[in-house]
């Protein structure tokens, strides 16, 4: 059974469109039945005192009132008590799941989707995310039923209360992440929290640690959370920064696991800006353990060749901050990321935290006396094709006439170059996605039209 297929865990948790399966209050509340069994059994003694406990955390969606009350209800019909902590970034949930001993965490958020989607994420005690054992076994006892037939008595039903002071642990946690020494005075910062979890979190670090703050994105009304703001639509911070005269805009996206930065003449400044500027800053502070950053496939080459050349490492994961994450747990790594603005920083945190990452960059910034737009300079992006070719049937690339060949050219030729080659059918669509990477646009654009030409004449549409 724990072998079988997975049915409702993606990548990241449950999510899907809310009111629809699997996203739906019904199986809310067989995944809060599940869940608590399952933590209830991993430790038969309780983190705290008395009964097992399990924190609910969620973002501004308006269906997260919804499936609070519902995973809320099957976790406390199977004997578990439930700490509600509001709404709150996925860091602070982690945090805070921690912080106040419980036995798991839980986290409603469909992180930058739009506010029609929900999701529900799992953090063990120790606010890192689950692992596939423990997510099967959850998912075996929502679809076996069996869970509801080893329901406590009615004396034994759990308890629900509400912690006033999580938001406070959470800024009190994120300010800790920053030096004592220092402070934000004599930086004018202007911050779009996407109508979502970090409304009230980010502007307030901000603000207690010295810095003029400018907020956008911190009205949320259960249906705003990312539309057209925050770290989804970065454009609009980027022009915000010019206008308002700033020295750095921070964009969230609705969880606030991640982050986007943008300097002082309104340039973007992305995940892979952010890794290279905090290992770099690292590395020079013999901070980084084992001198290696972890990354994914999709960040750019050039970061690695910054990294190679700073004396470093840099090893590539598949898509997802869980990847990182599980590989940074393996070795013993400490800093790690995404393009798209997850960064772990497990100095600080279990999981990627938008608000830390900014500090981070804020630290290194006062320290180094360095506007945002130089400490970017130091790492050189290289050229990036992308091309995408429609197909009839995802046939292996081994059985296509020559197709192999011209990769294994490829690489060598960009590879004696710093660069790299990332051919992939599309994980949704019928699409052959080609990304080439180097310091030559005219050799990406030669060897994109071959291995593409290659592609469209066998199984194009």
């Amino acid at each position: 059974m724990m072998n079988q297929p997975r049915k409702i865990f993606g990548t990241d948790g449950v999510r899907g469109t809310a009111n629809v399966e699997p996203v739906t209050a019904e199986t809310a509340l067989k995944l809060g039945r599940a869940a608590a069994h399952v933590f209830k059994n991993l430790e038969t003694q309780s983190r705290g005192r008395g009964k097992h406990k399990i924190v609910i955390g969620k973002d501004t969606r308006l269906s997260g009132y919804m499936l609070e009350n519902a995973i809320s209800s099957g976790i406390l019909s199977m004997g578990v008590d439930v700490l509600f902590i509001g709404p709150l970034p996925t860091p602070g949930v982690a945090y805070v799941t921690r912080s106040i001993r419980a036995d798991a965490g839980i986290v409603i958020t469909a992180s930058h989707n739009p506010y029609t989607d929900n999701g529900i994420k799992f953090f063990r005690a120790d606010g890192y995310k689950l692992d596939d054992k423990i997510e099967a076994e959850i998912e075996r006892l929502v679809f076996t039923g069996e869970v509801q037939k080893i329901q406590p008595s009615a004396e034994h039903i759990g308890k629900a209360v509400r912690i006033d002071d999580a938001l406070g642990r959470y800024i009190e946690y994120a300010k800790a992440s920053f030096p004592k020494g220092l402070t934000l005075e004599g930086l004018k910062v202007v911050v779009d929290c996407g109508h979502g979890a970090a409304y009230k979190a980010s502007p307030c670090v901000l603000h207690e640690l010295g810095a003029e703050v400018i907020i956008y994105g911190a009205r949320p009304d259960g249906k705003n959370i990312n539309a057209n703001c925050g770290s989804m639509h970065p454009e609009s911070i980027c022009k915000r920064v010019v206008e308002h005269g700033a020295h750095i805009g921070i964009a969230h996206d609705g969880d606030a696991d991640r982050v986007l930065l943008c300097d002082e003449f309104g340039t973007l400044i992305d995940g892979d800006d952010i890794m290279a500027i905090a290992a770099l800053d690292m590395l020079a502070d013999n901070t980084l353990v084992g001198r290696t950053l972890v990354s994914t496939v999709m960040s750019n080459a050039g970061l690695e060749a910054a990294m190679v050349k700073a004396g470093g490492h840099m090893l590539r994961t598949a898509v997802g901050d869980k990847n990182v994450i599980d590989e940074m747990l393996r070795n013993g790594y400490n800093f790690g990321g995404e393009q798209s603005g997850h960064l772990i920083f497990r100095d600080f945190a279990t999981t990627g935290d938008g608000l830390v990452a900014a500090l981070q960059v804020l630290r290194i910034m006062k320290a180094k006396g360095q506007p945002l737009s130089q400490l970017a300079k130091c790492w050189t992006r290289f050229p990036q094709l992308v091309t995408n070719v429609k197909v009839r049937e995802k046939v292996p690339f081994a059985q296509l006439d020559g197709v192999n060949q011209l990769v294994a050219e490829a690489e060598k030729d960009l590879s004696a170059q710093g660069g790299r080659l990332l051919l992939r059918y599309s994980g949704t669509e019928p699409k052959v996605r080609l990304l080439v990477e180097g310091r030559d646009d005219g050799a990406l654009k030669s060897w994109s039209e071959k291995i593409c030409g290659a592609i469209q004449k066998q199984i194009g549409v």
